[in-house]
């Protein structure tokens, strides 16, 4: 896990420097990196996984996505979750959870960011835009 030393000064969520700023202004958001050399979007990355750049720009997601891969965790929780793969809109992915029954959930259903956080895991919560109709499942 990486921390900030003391000595690091933060800069402004938009700035190139790549360091995402935990203190952004909207807390329901996420953000992203986009590499300014081939505009590739990532999340949470320290270069650019196309190009190797190092010079990334933050930038803030709609909150709009497609699940990829949805999966059911019985382990460490007392109740069974599920966790997803969710592809944003800018075209990074990422790792969260989606409100509803955990077998309900699909690839290629669309979600929308609930909050950015869960207090418990950390990990971000979408929801379900459409409540797909699914006779033959």
């Amino acid at each position: 896990m990486y921390h900030h030393s003391g000595s690091v000064t933060q800069q402004a969520a938009g700035s190139s420097t790549g360091l995402l700023d935990p203190r952004g202004q909207d807390t329901d958001a996420i953000l992203f990196q986009r590499c300014t050399w081939c505009g590739t979007a990532m999340f949470h990355r320290l270069l650019c996984p196309v190009c190797r750049g190092s010079d990334l720009r933050t930038e803030r997601s709609e909150g709009a996505g497609t699940v990829r891969h949805s999966t059911v965790v019985h382990r460490n929780t007392p109740a069974a979750r599920n966790v997803s793969m969710i592809e944003m809109a800018e075209g990074f992915v990422v790792r969260g959870r989606v409100m509803g029954p955990p077998i309900g959930i699909h690839s290629g259903d669309r979600v929308r960011l609930s909050t950015a956080k869960d207090p418990v895991r950390g990990e971000p919560v979408f929801q379900l835009l459409d409540e797909p109709y699914r006779a033959w499942s």
